[in-house]
């Protein structure tokens, strides 16, 4: 590496001063990288954006998706390259941070890059996770907006979400309140909401564990709400954010949100958001999250901004709006898949593009040394707690065993025909042993491999990575979905459950059974995506099981609807919709510097 840290940073080839991760946080190298961040108006020509089709949000300002999209809709798309991973540690093998590494090493060539990322949450801001922001000199600025609520997607979310929830206790209080007589006089009719049919709960951005089950109405008497059972959940975890994900343009949007099922009557129809007649005000909460939102890498490369859902309930992808716009403005655009190739790359690939039409050119697979090793057999890996030494120091056996993942990630790939490239997501730790065995292993089986040291040195570390994808998109790929439209649900779950996660078959509980019964026979569920839900953890529903487990059946207990998204979700295993805060939170080191108002301790 031609570059050399002396006392904690070092000049590149172009002047720009650069930090190293290892002296200082992220926060700290973010901070660096803003001083001499260009204004706004140097990225818009240099996107080639006309004046009104940026919305002002400070340095982060949003970009009119419907005006731009308009103006360029006979544009080419450039090459649209996807990230996914492994089977992760619970502390995560770095997607963002390669994602991040590779729009950097792709600039550092000359290309006209960029990017889509998902918002974070301030649950996992706040909590063990960290920002999403990526890490290191692969690191997304600014970092603090960006953490922290950014241009206000989530807040309109929440505020969307809980709008619909006071209206649905409302109608339900004074409906108990008044008779058919004195509703009509309000221009009412009786809905006869069930109180234990609410499909619905309110939510909020932290992860907060005493909420997950809560009895509210309970004040003094019949004015005070309507007493019933439910929780909070996180803000990502809403339908809503699911919908943002998925929607193609305002119109949409608003479709979806009015076809979102809330409850069901005492007589078993479904109660929407257009029944109480919210959904309009929904939307009009709404209207501004159409817009991705302009961010940067450290290296000052452009990267979108837009919704952020759940993984393993949802989609767990960057927008199709995003995606759509980028690829306009971008001659490679990269996206990001969540969790591993069995869950955000199977939804990317059989859902996202299917949605979307649009046809991906290149998979990266992110893999670690240390993911690895866990899969080979190494010890427990737990947040918070020091690593285990066979993680630290060089352990060619462990290593090698647990390369059976990464193989099996990469055939799922292969079978969609899109191109994979591994990516060695390098740690300060690894050893040239090491990273020469996975290396060997991928040629043996045909794979692509770079090594990148991106967190480290950042477009530079990033530079054999950018090469090997750039070769990989001159590659012809040919995009086919595992199932056909027309396949019924359980044939759907049937074919993912072997295909992609190895299983012998799948059981379904009588309850599941019955749901996807009434689903495959009522036409109204025929363009339904199948969005599976099982632990991020394991190529099986069981997070304890490493590696490629085998002779295990998937277990499917449930089966959920999302109306407005239009998902019909299969749940394996215990999924729960309100994380909890850990005992050493991320928030004991975040504080504010009075002096200068800058925010410190984000990671």
């Amino acid at each position: 590496m031609a570059i050399e840290f002396r006392n904690g940073c070092c000049k590149d080839e172009e002047g720009r001063v650069m930090f190293d991760p290892t002296v200082y946080q992220d926060w700290q190298i973010g901070a660096a990288a803003e001083k001499t961040l260009p204004g706004v108006e140097v990225f818009r020509e240099k996107l080639g954006l006309r004046p009104e089709e940026l919305l002002p949000y400070g340095k982060t300002p949003k970009l009119d998706f419907l005006r731009i999209m308009e103006r360029l809709h006979d544009r080419p798309d450039g090459k649209y390259i996807e990230v996914t991973a492994i089977t992760p540690t619970p502390l995560g093998e770095g997607k963002s941070t390669t994602s991040l590494g590779l729009i950097e090493g792709l600039g550092r060539l000359g290309k006209n890059v960029g990017g889509c990322l998902r918002q974070p949450s301030g649950g996992p801001t706040m909590n063990v996770k960290g920002t999403a922001a990526g890490g290191g000199n692969a690191l997304l600025i600014p970092m603090t907006e960006f953490s922290l609520g950014l241009t206000g997607d989530i807040n309109d979310i929440v505020n969307a979400h809980n709008l619909a929830m006071t209206a649905l206790n409302a109608r339900m209080q004074h409906e108990r309140n008044y008779d058919d007589k004195k509703l009509a006089q309000r221009g009412l009719r009786r809905l006869d909401i069930d109180p234990e049919r609410v499909q619905w709960s309110f939510v909020l951005d932290f992860c907060c564990q005493a909420l997950r089950k809560m009895r509210i109405g309970m004040g003094e008497g019949k004015m005070d709400g309507y007493p019933m059972d439910t929780c909070a959940n996180i803000a990502v975890s809403s339908e809503l954010m699911a919908i943002l994900s998925v929607a193609r343009d305002l119109k949409d949007l608003r479709q979806r949100i009015g076809s979102i099922v809330l409850a069901y009557d005492r007589q078993g129809k479904p109660v929407t958001t257009e029944d109480l007649e919210v959904a309009g005000a929904m939307t009009a909460w709404m209207r501004n999250t159409i817009n991705p939102t302009l961010c940067y890498t450290v290296e000052h490369q452009p990267v979108l901004i837009h919704a952020g859902p759940f993984a393993n309930i949802a989609i767990g992808q960057s927008s199709v709006i995003g995606d759509r716009l980028g690829l306009k403005l971008f001659d490679y655009h990269v996206t990001e898949s969540g969790f591993a190739a069995d869950i955000g790359f199977e939804k990317f690939w059989n859902v996202k593009c299917r949605l979307s039409g649009l046809k991906p050119d290149v998979s990266v697979l992110v893999a670690t040394v240390r993911a690895l090793k866990m899969h080979g057999g190494g010890s427990e890996v737990v947040p918070g707690r020091p690593l285990p030494e066979a993680y630290t120091k060089e352990n060619l056996s462990l290593l090698e065993a647990g390369c059976a993942n990464l193989l099996h990630h990469a055939e799922t790939v292969r079978r969609s025909g899109i191109t994979p490239v591994v990516c060695i997501n390098k740690f300060y730790t690894d050893t040239d042993a090491e990273l020469a065995l996975v290396r060997r292993i991928c040629a043996e089986h045909g794979l692509r491999c770079a090594v990148s040291d991106h967190w480290r040195y950042g477009g530079a570390g990033a530079e054999e990575l950018a090469r090997t994808v750039l070769d990989a998109c001159d590659e012809p790929s040919e995009l086919k979905f595992l199932y056909p439209d027309e396949m019924p649900l359980r044939q759907r779950v049937e074919r993912i459950a072997r295909e992609v996660y190895g299983a012998e078959g799948v059981d379904w509980s009588p309850l599941a059974l019955e749901k996807a019964e009434r689903f495959e026979n009522d036409p109204q569920y025929a363009d339904y995506c199948t969005m599976m839900v099982k632990t991020h953890l394991s190529l099986s529903h069981d997070p304890t099981k490493k590696g490629v487990p085998t002779g295990w059946r998937l277990p499917v207990r449930d089966v959920l609807e999302y109306s407005g998204a239009r998902f019909l979700c299969p749940v394996a295993g215990t999924i729960s919709m309100m994380p909890g805060t850990g005992s050493d939170p991320a928030y004991r080191r975040i504080d504010v510097d009075t002096d200068t108002g800058a925010v410190r301790g984000l990671f």
